[in-house]
């Protein structure tokens, strides 16, 4: 009768094995209305995966699974740039329901990071920016020990055009109190400083990079230039597009007075030398393939697209203008 019993609950933890999911994965399945074929990226900013993946939709449906092993934040960006966040947990499944003419209703249920997130996303959904920065901050004292918490830190006081360092600071010691073993809030303590440095009638922050042709690029180039623009742009975007041949010519018209670098947050390198091929853009190119996510992007604290930086003698006179505004301001400079 023993052996029976044993045999039954072997058969049993087997059989609950199989049907769900491994104690150091991570899956995320469900559905898209409206959306037959598609292929998303996503990364993580807290190293569940490393760079950027990508994400199928067939049928209207999504199936993916990855190894995990700490809780952890995925972010899906999706083909209009806007993104989601997505909470993993080592040992979990979620689902995701959606419909691609809302996204901003996106419903992510299976673990209580998530639904803390739902909950968040229908706070905001019918407000103004500046209230949902008021909700955001409410929501992170209410919660500190939340992962959640931390992605809205970066997404509402950090990665903005204009950041609110003050208040991040305050939110991150409040959350580092609450989650004292949370590497990621430290490493995110160290990143405010940097860019706290990149701010306005600041002087540009020391930064070295490699190109698209494998070449070193070092701030200091732009530095000693009389003026310099920083220009974020994406093959799959035209108005960064059309701004960075805008550059083009009114480099030309400076006379050698202006100095220009660009940051491509194109998933592949490929598609970012295929434009600059077809547009004769000649200047540095940095394409480290890892989007809003990669070192020099993050060490400038731009977050936009189209993102850009001006500097004069070195020093930041303006950052993250609108595209009319860099022209108008660049026309009065190189008449």
């Amino acid at each position: 009768m023993k052996k029976i019993t044993f045999l039954l609950l072997t058969f049993f933890s087997l059989f609950l094995c199989s049907c769900g999911i491994k104690s150091d994965r991570f899956k995320i399945s469900g559905k898209f209305l409206h959306m037959n074929q598609a292929e998303f990226y996503i990364y993580s900013p807290d190293g569940v995966i490393s760079g950027i993946d990508t994400i199928q939709i067939s049928g209207g449906e999504i199936d993916y699974e990855i190894p995990c092993h700490n809780e952890g934040t995925l972010v899906i960006i999706f083909p209009n740039f806007s993104q989601q966040p997505i909470f993993a947990e080592p040992g979990t499944s979620v689902t995701i329901k959606a419909d691609a003419s809302h996204l901003k209703e996106l419903k992510v249920e299976g673990s209580e990071a998530n639904e803390l997130m739902n909950h968040f996303r229908e706070m905001i959904l019918n407000v103004s920016p500046p209230e949902m920065i008021k909700k955001a901050e409410i929501f992170i004292k209410d919660h500190p020990e939340s992962i959640v918490s931390t992605y809205l830190v970066r997404t509402y006081f950090l990665d903005k055009s204009y950041p609110d360092y003050t208040k991040a600071a305050e939110l991150l010691k409040q959350m580092e109190a609450a989650q004292p073993k949370n590497g990621y809030i430290k490493r995110m303590t160290i990143s405010l400083q940097q860019l706290k440095n990149a701010k306005e009638q600041a002087n540009l922050p020391h930064f070295t990079a490699y190109d698209t042709e494998g070449k070193m690029f070092a701030s200091s180039t732009l530095s000693s230039a009389p003026y310099a623009v920083i220009n974020v742009w994406t093959s799959s975007d035209f108005e960064s597009q059309n701004l960075q041949r805008f550059l083009k010519s009114i480099q030309q018209k400076s006379q050698g007075k202006l100095k220009l670098m660009s940051i491509c947050v194109d998933a592949s390198k490929k598609d970012c030398q295929q434009t600059m091929k077809r547009d004769s853009i000649n200047w540095p190119n940095i394409c480290d393939q890892d989007m809003f996510d990669g070192k020099t992007i993050k060490t400038l604290g731009l977050t936009s697209l189209p993102g850009n930086l001006l500097l004069k003698d070195g020093k930041i006179i303006a950052r993250d203008l609108k595209s009319q505004d860099l022209r108008d301001r660049l026309n009065k400079i190189f008449p």
